[in-house]
Parts: structure tokens; C-alpha cells; sequence
């Protein structure tokens, strides 16, 4: 007997698929977002934390409009019970699919949190960690831009860079680290 989903320890999309079929979905193409507002979602999630200020210990989601304000911020123990309580008072609210938004992490991005968010119609998922391999593949297969190592002024490019504008006219590469 295990208390896990099942899908801990899947090495590949593909077992991930047979076991939840309709959870790889499609996000919209037709949104962008610069790097100056990741670096600003970036300040507001970790000034928004108001409990892991008092306790140092959880961690934080932060739903984000493409200019950088911060419309909802969650905090839990689990990473993953953040996300579900963003997308549960979205929903609560008739506000889903949140095809106009970016999804911010304080930790690592699983691939469940990639699953999540495409699930929501969440184009960009933004992490202070890094990406897990099989989050990058399926944030690939979804058409989801994934950032990670989302700090200190720069993060990391692995998927749907054009969503990304540095400044006019520039997109960022996959993989490659942007700098601003």
C-alpha cells in the first residue's frame, strides 16, 4: 500500500500520459510577457509571504497578470497544495481557464505543478528552483513556457520562449539564461 498519487517515480511523459490522459492539455499561444515583470513577480512573491516571514517554513504560489501585479498569493507546506488553492479560488470565483496569467512557485517545478497549471490553461510557469526533466517535457508537449532559477535578476529558459520579450523586438532561446 502506498499514500503516493501513483505517479511518483515515473521516469517518462509517456507513463505519465497512460495514467492521466486528459491532464496533458493545450495553453494558449497569444500571451507574452517581459523579463523585467518576472523579475518584479519575482520581489512581490517572496514580500507577499507574510507566514513564511513569521516561520521560515512553506512555500508560496503567486497567480500574476503579464504587467507583474500579484492578483492572488497562497501559502502551504506543499508546493502543490498551494497550487490547488490558487486554482480552487479561481475557480470558486468562475475565473478559470486563467489563460491570461503566470503561475509562480517559491520552490522546484515538478511536473505535477506543470500538469496543474496547463489543467487551469496556464501558459507560464515561473520557479525559484529548478525544473525536474520530465516537468521541462511536458511543459514542451503543452506548449507551457517553464522558468526556473527565477532570481537574483536572471532565470533560465526551458520551454515556449516566445512568450518571452526582453525588450522590443527580442526573444529569449530556450535554455538560454536571461539577464536583465
Amino acid at each position: 500500500m502506498t499514500s503516493s498519487c501513483g505517479l511518483c517515480g515515473k521516469s517518462s511523459l509517456e507513463a505519465v500520459r497512460r495514467m492521466t490522459p486528459d491532464a496533458v492539455t493545450e495553453v494558449p499561444t497569444d500571451f507574452q510577457i517581459s523579463a523585467p515583470a518576472i523579475h518584479q513577480m519575482s520581489l512581490h512573491l517572496r514580500e507577499s509571504q507574510e507566514i513564511f516571514e513569521q516561520t521560515g517554513g512553506l512555500h508560496a504560489a503567486g497567480l500574476f497578470e503579464a504587467s507583474g501585479k500579484l492578483q492572488i498569493l497562497r501559502e502551504d507546506v506543499g508546493r502543490h497544495n498551494a497550487v490547488d488553492k490558487i486554482v480552487g479560488a479561481m475557480w470558486l470565483e468562475e475565473d478559470i481557464p486563467l489563460r491570461r496569467r503566470v503561475l509562480f512557485v517559491s520552490g522546484r517545478a515538478s511536473f505535477e505543478l506543470v500538469q496543474k497549471a496547463a489543467r487551469a490553461g496556464i501558459p507560464v510557469l515561473a520557479a525559484v528552483g529548478a525544473p525536474s526533466s520530465l516537468a521541462v517535457e511536458l511543459a514542451k508537449a503543452c506548449g507551457m513556457t517553464l522558468l526556473g532559477f527565477v532570481r537574483d535578476g536572471r532565470f533560465n529558459v526551458y520551454s515556449a520562449d516566445f512568450r518571452l520579450r526582453q525588450s522590443e523586438g527580442s526573444h529569449a532561446r530556450p535554455e538560454e539564461t536571461i539577464v536583465s
